[in-house]
């Protein structure tokens, strides 16, 4: 029996800043960032948008599309690292906004959960649902890739910031992928990436000697998150770079296969934190496999290599280059627009296999493979992506200034048809903190 996707949605943020227009404002040489990363567009969230908002109109999105009855639905399942509550998670409100759309109670029987591993707990959220279908094959799940990429101003992730979500139709006799029940798994605690509890004494604060209560907090420390990560970008590349490699090798190793691994897969996806992250990784197992003893850079720039790019992994990288890091759902992203990408070109795919290399810092790497089924086609005309990135909205850069800043107390664009982000409680003292959601 085979079990995988049977259709695909996605939500992101309608604007976007240029990174022209990031390079210029941070003196930077643009083709640094467009030639030498494959940048174009960052996309950014509007005031009435986060990750909650992202994840329930994807879901919404696909439940439209597919005519899906709610209480069909058994689990929804989220993978993330932008949660907006360290007990509440994000699935919970998802059902609860889709029950304003849909009907109270319609998801009271449906499972929901959080998954957080970095960049890969998406995909820990699609495997464990894979399982589940296989498992019971006449239930229908859905798992959500949700996230904000948002990084330091000035800092060397600022150009990759992107956001935004994609929901995944996971069923038995799939139409549209099917997976692999071998994963090759690669494991290390480290701290590459990484967004810690950060403490601040109330006397640097208040400049006092005294532990008064201070917005309801007893303790002598003030326990803060901040949204943007802590990071060693040239130690995470060195993670990424290891972790991939060993888990494909754990990969060949519980398939018993001693050729070129990834010369079965027609496209290779892997986790994009910026658009070019795969092509200038994968060359370490390119050389590896092909038992090349040149130095990599130059293995990188070679014809034979950039042909084996094009052909495989630069599908993957359109629509990265064109919104930015999603975090969780970059691979999944990448995914969507290689086959968007193949959907364009006429191009017959059912039978072949794709590769998926995924990656979260922290660290850990997973590989498997995927199956294109026969309704492919269908489904993915569907989606439109590429006409939702070519209608984002440009924003100049005292906008993404006074965005970034929350500073901005008004929409950019007038919201429609979408879950939006109302309020957040300040007053009342047992719900101090609740966010809460419409339908506008």
């Amino acid at each position: 029996m085979k079990v995988g996707i049977d259709s695909i949605a996605f939500n992101i943020p309608k604007l976007h800043l240029p990174i022209k227009t990031l390079a210029e404002n941070r003196n930077i040489e643009p083709d640094k960032l467009i030639k030498g990363l494959g940048l174009q567009k960052m996309s950014f969230p509007d005031v009435y948008q986060d990750v909650v908002t992202f994840g329930a109109n994807a879901v919404y999105k696909l439940i439209q599309q597919e005519n899906l009855n709610p209480k069909d639905i058994a689990r929804i399942y989220v993978g993330t690292e932008s949660g907006v509550d360290s007990s509440k998670p994000i699935a919970s409100y998802i059902t609860e906004l889709l029950e304003q759309k849909l009907g109270v109670g319609n998801f009271n029987n449906c499972d929901t959960l959080d998954m957080t591993f970095a960049c890969i707990g998406a995909i820990d959220a699609l495997q464990t649902t894979l399982d589940f279908i296989r498992l019971n094959p006449n239930k229908k799940a859905i798992v959500v890739a949700t996230d904000n990429a948002k990084y330091d101003l000035n800092s060397t992730g600022e150009y990759t910031q992107g956001a935004g979500a994609i929901a995944l139709l996971i069923t038995a006799n799939p139409r549209v992928l099917s997976f692999s029940k071998e994963v090759g798994v690669a494991t290390q605690g480290v701290f590459d990436f990484f967004k810690p509890r950060r403490y601040v004494s109330k006397k640097d604060i208040l400049n006092t000697t005294d532990n008064p209560e201070w917005f309801g907090i007893q303790e002598n420390e003030i326990a803060f998150y901040k949204e943007q990560p802590v990071f060693d970008g040239h130690y995470s590349n060195q993670c990424y770079i290891n972790r991939t490699y060993e888990a494909y090798s754990h990969y060949k190793e519980i398939t018993n296969q001693t050729g070129v691994l990834y010369q079965n897969w027609e496209n290779i996806l892997m986790h994009l934190p910026y658009c070019y992250q795969a092509r200038r990784t994968f060359v370490e197992i390119y050389s590896k496999e092909n038992n090349l003893t040149d130095d990599i850079k130059t293995i990188a720039k070679s014809t034979e290599y950039l042909e084996f790019v094009t052909k495989t992994i630069f599908p993957s990288e359109i629509a990265s280059g064109q919104v930015g890091n999603m975090y969780t759902g970059s691979i999944f992203l990448g995914m969507l627009s290689t086959l968007c990408f193949h959907l364009q070109n006429d191009a017959d795919l059912i039978g072949k296999k794709m590769g998926f290399i995924a990656y979260g810092s922290g660290s850990k790497s997973k590989v498997f493979e995927a199956e294109v089924e026969s309704d492919w086609k269908t489904i993915i005309a569907k989606t439109q992506l590429f006409e939702a990135l070519s209608n984002s909205t440009e924003i100049d850069f005292g906008t993404y200034i006074s965005l970034y800043k929350k500073e901005q107390k008004h929409a950019v664009l007038v919201p429609k048809n979408e879950f939006v982000l109302d309020y957040i409680e300040k007053e009342k003292p047992m719900l101090i903190g609740a966010r809460y959601y419409k339908f506008v």
